[in-house]
């Protein structure tokens, strides 16, 4: 049986890479720019980053909507750094201002930030509004994941 491969988008440039499912761990560089394609850090995504990570990873993509007048999501952007150190590489965390996004956030009736979004394959599995720790992003991320 062949290796699994996944798609990740390059953070920095945006190029599609394949990695094999078992070299997620081991630090892989984008095969275009040669950054590492998983900093253990969120990436802030435009409108058309957010399209292109939720549509081109193979990994389930983590998003924070959020806005930068919004007092719980300052208070919980740094939680959402720490869960990226927990489930990175096996989830790609993404950060999508809300200002900057409405048709994004209107196609997902998103109302109140901060919200949480997982997508794997462009497909929503879960949505929930609300702050969190960072234990409870990662509880609930792995919860929707069923791992």
């Amino acid at each position: 049986m062949p290796d699994q491969k996944e798609h990740v988008v390059c953070p920095a440039c945006q190029k599609i890479n394949r990695v094999a499912t078992d070299r997620l761990s081991a630090q892989p560089k984008c095969g275009s720019c040669g950054i590492q394609l998983f900093q253990n850090n969120p990436v802030d995504v435009d409108p058309a980053g957010f399209e292109r990570h939720t549509s081109q990873n193979t990994i389930p993509v983590l998003v924070d909507v959020w806005a930068p007048w919004c007092g719980p999501c300052r208070m919980m952007g740094p939680m959402y750094e720490r869960a990226a150190r927990e489930l990175e590489p096996r989830v790609r965390l993404v950060k999508l201002n809300m200002d900057n996004a409405p048709q994004i956030a209107a196609r997902y009736g998103i109302q109140a930030v901060p919200t949480l979004m997982l997508l794997k394959a462009g497909k929503l599995i879960a949505q929930e509004a609300g702050a969190r720790d960072s234990q409870g992003i990662v509880a609930w991320t792995k919860q929707k994941l069923g791992v």
